[in-house]
């Protein structure tokens, strides 16, 4: 009896993970790794304008007047990050414009602490992109 419990357990909490695990992502796949902006679509820092944090490794900005922007980041540098958390842009030496992702400098502030990322691809999102994301995504 104990290891027909034993058994049904672990069969629910293995459905249930893998329910969980099946749960579309709102994103797009990310971009290939290096993929940077066209001339037309660089941004300056000082540009940004709101953010929110799409997943572990994706910051959606918003900048003044030109659109929303995916960030994808290397590794897990945003788990556990939220949207209300601040993020910090520098703008690298002799980099004023960013185009590619080694022009982007960003970390995100966590109960103080900045965080700094390594930035794996930027690219401007689609207006059908956008209007796409759940609210909260909206950055």
């Amino acid at each position: 009896m104990r290891l027909v419990i034993i058994a049904l357990a672990a069969t629910a909490a293995a459905t249930s993970g893998a329910a969980i695990a099946a749960k579309p992502s709102p994103l797009s796949p990310p971009p290939a790794s290096g993929t940077g902006l066209p001339s037309g679509q660089c941004i300056r820092s000082s540009e940004i304008r709101n953010h929110t944090v799409g997943d572990r490794s994706t910051l959606l900005i918003d900048v003044q007047g030109k659109g929303a922007y995916r960030v994808t980041m290397k590794g897990s540098c945003l788990a556990g990050a939220t949207s209300s958390d601040p993020i910090i842009t520098r703008s690298p030496p002799g980099a004023t414009i960013i185009c590619k992702p080694i022009d982007m400098d960003v970390a995100i502030s966590k109960g103080g602490f900045a965080t700094p990322c390594i930035v794996d691809s930027i690219v401007k999102m689609a207006p059908e992109e956008v209007a796409a994301l759940p609210r909260k995504l909206k950055p």
